[in-house]
């Protein structure tokens, strides 16, 4: 099991969004997520996800995995969930997650865990 977290500035978000618009969302967000996440405090719950998300697979947004790769979205309650890319799901093979996002006080938060099949490394 692993577990990674994130906090960002919601204010840091909104200056993005102001700035680069449309561009900024679709750098991180696909089409689904941004017809989701309405409110700047959604998009920056959003982008700490996938950086916590991104911790607990453990190799951050990057080669391995971007952010295109990993597609928030929310259970029949209202709990966020993910799902990643069938690439992404190749390479680190989830078998169990959970997801946590809040937002208060200017910040947003997110907290992952993760199980994952790791096969066993022969000792040739």
């Amino acid at each position: 099991m692993k577990i990674g977290t994130d906090i960002v500035q919601i204010q840091r978000i909104e200056k993005s969004l102001a700035k680069y618009g449309d561009t900024f969302k679709k750098r991180f967000l696909s089409a689904e997520e941004i017809q989701s996440a309405k409110k700047v405090e959604s998009l920056a719950g959003y982008w700490a996800g996938k950086e916590a998300i991104s911790k607990a697979l453990g190799c951050g947004i990057g080669a391995k995995l971007s952010f295109h790769d990993i597609i928030i979205s929310k259970s029949p309650l209202g709990a966020p969930m993910f799902t990643l890319s069938t690439k992404a799901q190749k390479i680190h093979q989830i078998t169990e997650s959970s997801l946590s996002i809040s937002h208060d006080g200017g910040f947003a938060i997110a907290v992952a865990v993760i199980n994952s099949f790791i096969p066993k490394e022969s000792n040739l």
